[in-house]
């Protein structure tokens, strides 16, 4: 059986392209889940059973989001579950290759969990804004329509994305990667989930926690429009 050491060095060669990734992801979230992912292998865990540990932790999280009254105790344990399914999810990924590759039905269910997760989260807060109204402040009905326009953005943005990157033409094999800007990076760190994910640090303090959520989700909605139509023109250059 491999060391974990072992492992980590033959999986520092086989990382995906940073190209498009924020600084969360790169610097955080994949090396975390580099670690995960040796682990997991050493042990012996499949891709798809490290998918399923990434739904638990992430499931839970949300769960206690709708279930439990809002307090400064919640926040960091939902935010820490949540930070380890992340990074659980970079790990089934990881682990593929390690082994040699992935499969069609392992990339399914990790599409699926992806966006259950997506959409749970939102409609746990939902349930939470409507369940607590005075810890939040949400008593107007209006409120409830945050986390629904949040959800939109979420779930259009995460097919959108998939289905662009299914529809481009792959790089002739060999073709070497393009190199990830800074910059880039940078400005995506609003809409990378897991600094979204820091958000729920702050559910003790009910309307800040309102504010903060309310102000990802119009940064989302920014987002979703320019990836719309960046996305767009890049499939309108291609020859069918």
């Amino acid at each position: 059986m491999a060391s974990v050491g072992a492992a980590l060095r033959e999986l520092r060669g086989a990382q995906k392209s940073a190209k498009g990734v924020s600084l969360y992801s790169r610097f955080v979230n994949r090396p975390a889940g580099r670690y995960l992912a040796a682990g997991s292998y050493v042990i012996g865990l499949t891709p798809n059973q490290v998918t399923l540990i990434s739904a638990a932790f992430s499931f839970a999280a949300v769960a206690s989001v709708a279930l439990v009254a809002p307090s400064w105790g919640l926040g960091p344990a939902v935010w820490a579950a949540l930070a380890v399914g992340f990074a659980f999810d970079s790990a089934d990924g990881q682990l593929a290759r390690l082994r040699g590759g992935g499969s069609a039905a392992g990339e399914w269910l990790d599409h699926v969990v992806d966006c259950a997760k997506i959409t749970a989260l939102h409609s746990c807060v939902l349930i939470a804004f409507y369940r607590f109204p005075e810890e939040y402040g949400t008593g107007p009905d209006g409120w409830l329509l945050v986390p629904l326009a949040f959800q939109f953005a979420s779930v259009v943005t995460f097919f959108g994305g998939l289905l662009t990157e299914k529809l481009k033409p792959k790089a002739a094999p060999g073709t070497p990667a393009a190199a990830p800007s800074t910059l880039r990076a940078v400005a995506l760190l609003p809409v990378d989930y897991g600094v979204f994910a820091l958000v729920f640090l702050l559910l003790g303090g009910g309307e800040v926690f309102r504010w903060a959520y309310t102000g990802f989700g119009v940064v989302a909605g920014l987002f979703l429009l320019a990836f719309l139509a960046k996305w767009f023109r890049e499939l309108s250059a291609v020859r069918r």
